[in-house]
């Protein structure tokens, strides 16, 4: 009774809020256009028609990137799928890493629609998925539901159910419930499994994570070893990948403290989001830093003839060498991971919790992360006892580990990546027989 009602009141507050959602995105579309675009598809809308596709939602960028292998492999095998997606960047990501399929009518990357029982009505209809996949822990209870109501075995995907989110939903248990409404979950590790069935979820799989199997771009590995010599002159060099506001402060003393330091790295520097770019940009400045912006310092086919020669023209008014390189692109984070000897992955001193470390472990770089590793507890428990990830509990232990911590060679982080590779076949395999079994059951009624 507690869940209907729940229900009843969240569609009345969606559509309340309609209009409040809809100044939100044109707001949102003042600044980037395609919030504002294909708004039909919001409302259930949608030109195209792909029916018995495999629907994958991954609300936005990192979600979809961590689906693309699985999503390659569905295509692989014959199979046609549709993309549903919140923001731009998930639905750009789509648009550019599957074009070609896009173009042969394989692939359709969609909004996803509001949470309102109708729009998703016109989902269905548009799509008739065979099955869906919501990557990590996305809890949509309209989406849940209308799934159910349309026979679609939805299933949570790549799952980990951090333990900040089951000491919150311990005291709130209405979020059990809907996970409860899955029709299953493919998760992570043995230990994430255990999680979702305390809580009463059903039909876990453990597949792995899928950002494993994400292939690395091998121009921008090939771009790297080109411009490494040029742009470090054969020093050691560090990269601060997806690093968020509130640690700008505290990366920026240890990198003062590593530059002091007798083996003086290279530093590589990567804010997470692009609007702080310019930002960051006026930081280093403002510490005296010298530095190169990607974006100013290397043309568009990164080619090491793009660097300014000796001496360093536009740093600083010319003199030394820079000490820094900051990232300020999209989609060129192993670009950054292969200029690197280790990495610190961003967002550990934060309450929000560290960033993906699977990047630069593909690659062969260590990995340092700071003391909040709630969100990605899979794989970061498992890095840090092979020895791959240094989890540091302090700014002081950063700096120091920053030019002093060995690091474990590139045969154990070889090891550790491949132990825990595979990840979209064992997916598959998952659905596959999560599928059938539905389909025997249903077959098995009807007799």
């Amino acid at each position: 009774m507690r869940l209907w009602l729940f229900l009843r009141l969240w569609s009345l507050l969606w559509h309340l809020g309609l209009p409040v959602v809809l100044v939100y995105l044109w707001r949102r579309g003042r600044k980037d256009p395609l919030y504002a675009q294909h708004l039909a598809e919001r409302f259930g809308r949608y030109r195209q028609r792909l029916p018995g596709a495999t629907w994958v939602h991954a609300v936005s960028l990192g979600e979809l990137r961590s689906a693309v292998p699985l999503i390659r492999a569905l295509l692989d095998r014959g199979e046609s799928v549709v993309t549903t997606h919140f923001t731009p960047a998930g639905r750009r990501e789509a648009e550019r890493v599957f074009a070609a399929e896009i173009a042969a009518g394989r692939l359709a990357a969609v909004w996803v629609p509001f949470e309102t029982a109708w729009a998703y009505a016109g989902f269905f209809r548009a799509f008739r998925p065979r099955a869906g996949l919501v990557m990590e822990i996305e809890i949509w209870p309209r989406m849940i539901f209308a799934a159910r109501n349309a026979r679609v075995p939805l299933f949570m995907c790549n799952a980990q159910y951090p333990t900040k989110s089951m000491a919150r939903d311990a005291k709130f248990k209405l979020r059990h419930k809907l996970m409860q409404g899955y029709a299953g979950a493919f998760v992570k590790s043995d230990l994430q499994a255990r999680r979702f069935a305390s809580v009463g979820v059903e039909n876990i799989s453990v597949t792995g994570e899928l950002r494993f199997d994400q292939p690395v771009p091998p121009h921008l590995v090939a771009a790297a070893e080109t411009i490494r010599p040029v742009l470090t002159r054969g020093r050691p060099v560090i990269t601060f990948a997806s690093a968020v506001e509130g640690e700008d402060g505290l990366y920026l003393d240890a990198i003062a403290a590593a530059l002091r330091h007798p083996a003086r790295p290279f530093v590589i520097y990567v804010p997470r989001k692009p609007e702080r770019f310019d930002e960051v940009a006026e930081l280093l400045a403002a510490r005296g830093f010298r530095f190169l912006r990607r974006s100013q310092a290397l043309g568009a086919p990164l080619a090491p003839q793009s660097l300014p020669s000796p001496p360093w023209g536009g740093v600083g008014g010319g003199g030394p060498p820079p000490d820094i390189l900051l990232g300020d692109s999209l989609g060129e984070m192993y670009f950054y991971i292969a200029l690197s000897d280790r990495v610190v992955t961003g967002g550990g001193f934060t309450p929000h919790g560290a960033h993906n470390i699977i990047e630069p472990l593909a690659l062969k770089r260590p990995v340092i992360v700071g003391p909040e590793i709630h969100t990605i507890e899979y794989p970061a428990v498992e890095a840090i006892a092979a020895g791959v990830c240094l989890r540091v509990e302090t700014p002081e232990a950063l700096t120091t580990a920053l030019t002093d911590w060995p690091g474990p060679g590139t045969g154990a982080i070889e090891t550790f990546f491949t132990a825990h590779s595979g990840a979209a076949q064992k997916t598959l395999a998952a659905l596959d027989a999560e599928v059938k079994a539905r389909l025997t059951e249903n077959d098995n009624t009807l007799i």
